[in-house]
């Protein structure tokens, strides 16, 4: 009694925002947290400046996209919650989906010791591998510096004045600096370092970070990152590569003297040169709010099994609210994962009566049809005309979105159709429009693989090669018969795997490594 009362007069006392669910919106993001509208503004401001931050720093392009292709992200309470949504066990701090609609997830509290990773260093780590893999498409980046590069910038500090600071140590990548011992230099300077243990991942982490920063500071080290880049991109063996450090071995004593400074470098950006643009914020209607559960478990990817409790759950709260196109939405969709595809037709219906303008119900509504088709065994004309149309028609709302593009290719392959050269030239613009959907990239290489075109070919599947959490083996295999023998001889290698052939959604993001150290 005592603390509803509390609450009650917390709720009378003026200037005492209330936390509901809320949406910001703003040039890059879309973020969604149960908190008060400052907190959420000042939030999606800092992550704002973040992204303005590094554009300058490094010299990143900020053309206009799609409003879909900015990173949705999902503040949930805890980092238990974030464990939950990624379905993969304790070492997990916050992970990012590179689909075509991304998304990343993060908690609201995370550690407050200056050894743990906080959410904002979480959705900073993260948010750093989407920069990269929309700005630097076509390069391919070693695993230590994919995750040391994200590390660096993780730890920015935001100053009163609006400046940030870039480079500060990750305290709480003290375990992965300092003990190097179970991953030793030549291990780490591989693009692909194989498969690693939790510790192991840790130090890749660290000493990723410090390369990083060693390579960024020092000047005796000048050019030196970038001649190892060249090296690998160019496909010139390692032992090349490396000699662009001259001595490995040097360079790891360099490295852990350089760790023991009192002292490091760092970057700073002024306030003046961080200037961003509007940010909304709006409260949730009802319906939007009284869905987010399932919208939240959703975006974050389900197999079957977990997608029927979801499902039951979406049936349950949108019945509430039959004529709301946010709430039919997110049914939809939950119907769609749990295979129960003519109800998610009929949600998206309602959700088109309510919103004719919806694409998200037209994207449902077609892959509802085509997953009937499919069950039935269909392969006539009419039947796939009718697919195709839902595709278009959201193509049409927004062409800078690579979803609809993506979904009209795959619908000739769902029909056992050849796709035709118009659906080749929609996903492969679909790949130009989200680089940072891994998948993507894979379709996008075997399309070039078909078209005889080497050099493309090469330059879409290169960067998924490389990976610290593994999944690189079959790309770079591909890449090997590609050098050696030709399109013709990688493509029959590809086409015979299992190698991942969409965005999809799936539970397996890129996560924010190892939650402490």
């Amino acid at each position: 009694m005592f603390r509803n009362a509390l609450l009650l007069c917390l709720c009378l006392i003026p200037g005492v925002a209330r936390a509901e669910w809320q949406e910001a919106s703003s040039r890059h993001f879309v973020l969604y947290s149960n908190d008060t509208p400052e907190r959420v503004r000042a939030f999606t401001t800092k992550l704002e400046r973040f992204d303005k931050a590094l554009r300058v720093q490094r010299k990143m392009s900020d053309d206009t996209v799609s409003p879909e292709t900015r990173l949705t992200v999902f503040v949930v309470d805890d980092i238990d919650d974030v464990q939950k949504l990624a379905h993969r066990g304790d070492n997990i701090a916050g992970f990012y989906t590179p689909r075509a609609h991304p998304v990343a997830f993060v908690p609201r509290r995370s550690g407050s010791d200056t050894t743990d990773l906080n959410a904002q260093q979480i959705l900073l780590h993260e948010y750093t591998h989407h920069l990269m893999l929309s700005n630097w498409t076509n390069v391919a980046f070693p695993a230590w510096f994919v995750e040391g590069f994200a590390e660096f910038n993780a730890t920015a500090i935001f100053r009163d004045d609006g400046s940030i600071m870039l480079g500060s140590p990750p305290q709480y990548r003290a375990f992965g600096v300092f003990n190097s011992r179970l991953l030793p230099i030549s291990r780490v300077l591989r693009p692909n370092p194989g498969t690693l243990s939790d510790g192991q991942i840790d130090v890749l982490y660290g000493r990723g970070w410090l390369l990083t920063h060693y390579l960024t500071f020092e000047p005796s080290r000048a050019g030196q990152l970038a001649a190892y880049l060249d090296a690998i991109n160019a496909g010139k063996p390692l032992a090349e590569a490396e000699s662009a450090f001259k001595d490995v071995n040097a360079l790891d004593r360099a490295l852990d003297k350089y760790a023991t400074l009192p002292r490091l470098p760092a970057h700073t950006l002024t306030g003046a040169a961080l200037a961003v643009g509007e940010i909304t914020v709006r409260p949730l209607t009802p319906a939007e709010a009284a869905t987010m559960p399932v919208r939240i478990r959703s975006a974050a990817g389900v197999d079957r099994k977990r997608a029927k409790p979801i499902a039951a759950l979406a049936r349950k709260v949108a019945a509430s609210y039959p004529n709301d196109a946010a709430a039919q939405n997110a049914l939809a969709e939950a119907e769609y994962d749990a295979g129960e595809y003519a109800a998610a037709e009929a949600a998206a219906d309602r959700a088109l009566a309510a919103d004719p303008k919806s694409m998200h119900a037209m994207l449902y509504k077609g892959m509802a049809l085509s997953a009937a088709a499919q069950i039935a065994k269909k392969t006539d004309a009419a039947t796939w005309n009718a697919v195709r149309q839902w595709f278009l028609a959201a193509n049409k709302v927004d062409t800078e979105d690579p979803l609809p593009l993506t979904l009209f290719y795959e619908s000739f392959g769902d029909a056992g159709q050849v796709p035709t050269k118009n659906a080749d030239a929609a996903l492969l613009y679909a790949y130009a429009l989200a680089p940072y959907d891994l998948g993507l990239r894979m379709q996008a290489s075997r399309i070039y693989l078909q078209q005889g075109n080497a050099a493309e070919a090469r330059r879409a599947i290169v960067p998924l090669a490389y990976s610290a959490h593994g999944n690189g083996d079959i790309p770079q295999k591909v890449i090997t018969t590609l050098d050696q023998k030709g399109p013709a001889a990688a493509l029959a290698l590809l086409d015979g795997t299992n190698a991942p052939s969409d965005g999809a959604k799936s539970a397996n993001g890129t996560p924010a490594g190892p939650k402490t150290s």
